[in-house]
């Protein structure tokens, strides 16, 4: 059998079926690989980034290689938006599920707040709290900075002590010291203290 003239008949199918699969996958690769990148980046990851960084540009080089190749291919240019916006989701997804980096969740109770303050910290959780003016009188403001692993449970406890609380939730880019879950250290947050119980 000729093997030039299997090739040649197959060209068809490499073009307009395998080729556009082969650029979606990669394309996807790719773009989750940049997400992840800029998600490790806006959280001082100054090590991981670049390294995701170097096989994100790879992957892109040989994939808009192709489509340089392939012009005329309109699917080529469908898989590449299509895997672009997969990527995108997949990225997000993954970096969710990897739960990376601490988070400050600010609360703003309606009832009394001693009850969430004393089970917070009996979880272990640092809290910080203090009095402010509200548009409805005095209120208390909470403060603790968690695991992002940790937000579901500590919104648990939340909705548990105090339905209805007025919160939000900011990652934050670093932490010196503090209490962070099961660690047991003075804050240098502006002078405030991350609770004070240790894990028994």
């Amino acid at each position: 059998m000729d093997l030039s003239s299997l090739f040649e008949s197959a060209s068809p199918m490499f073009t307009w079926v395998i080729l556009p699969i082969l650029i979606f996958l990669a394309r996807i690769s790719d773009q989750t690989i940049g997400t992840l990148r800029l998600i490790f980046l806006s959280k001082g990851q100054k090590f991981i980034a670049p390294f995701l960084g170097f096989f994100e540009v790879i992957i892109w080089l040989l994939t808009v290689g192709q489509i340089m190749q392939h012009l005329d291919n309109v699917l080529a240019y469908i898989a590449y938006g299509g895997g672009f916006a997969t990527g995108n989701y997949i990225g997000m997804v993954i970096e969710e599920k990897l739960s990376i980096g601490t988070v400050i969740i600010r609360i703003v109770p309606r009832n009394n707040t001693s009850e969430l303050i004393a089970y917070l910290r009996e979880q272990n959780y640092g809290v910080t709290s203090v009095r402010a003016q509200g548009s409805r009188g005095e209120v208390d403001i909470i403060f603790t900075i968690v695991k992002r692993k940790s937000i579901e449970q500590v919104v648990g406890i939340i909705n548990q002590f105090n339905p209805n609380a007025f919160y939000t939730i900011e990652d934050v880019r670093s932490v010196n010291e503090g209490i962070i879950n099961k660690t047991n250290r003075k804050s240098a947050l502006s002078g405030f203290w991350f609770g004070n119980k240790k894990i028994k």
